[in-house]
């Protein structure tokens, strides 16, 4: 089980892991630049950053709408359970509750579609 001090390591982690990652990024952006021959690759710090914070926020879209739709469809399901060992004949109702939340999932993965392209 997940406790609040655990979740509070995690967070702080992760801010760690992308500082780090923009940091790393703008350096090798720099080091590729300045060791390309000839005429200029035409990609600069600010490119680098621009496709780094794209590609962040389409995992970010689809990572938080598959969390999201994980923890809505776990209380309809654990409701929808309880209320079909009462009254079996619930089951087409609580079949579209359970996949109404589905449609979040969509919705993150047309948004990070919609980033992957700008890239």
């Amino acid at each position: 089980m997940v406790t609040t001090v655990n979740r509070r390591k995690l967070a702080v982690l992760a801010l760690i892991m992308c500082v780090s990652a923009f940091a790393l990024s703008t350096s090798a952006f720099a080091q590729e630049e300045a060791a390309a021959e000839g005429p200029a690759t035409g990609l600069t710090v600010g490119d680098g950053l621009r496709i780094a914070g794209l590609a962040l926020g389409a995992g970010i879209a689809i990572a938080g709408s598959a969390i999201a739709t994980g923890r809505v469809q776990a209380a309809v399901g654990a409701g929808g359970t309880g209320a079909l060992a009462e009254k079996p004949d619930l089951f087409g109702l609580i079949l579209v509750l359970i996949a109404i939340p589905e449609t979040l999932v969509i919705f993150g993965f047309v948004i990070a579609i919609m980033l992957w392209i700008q890239i």
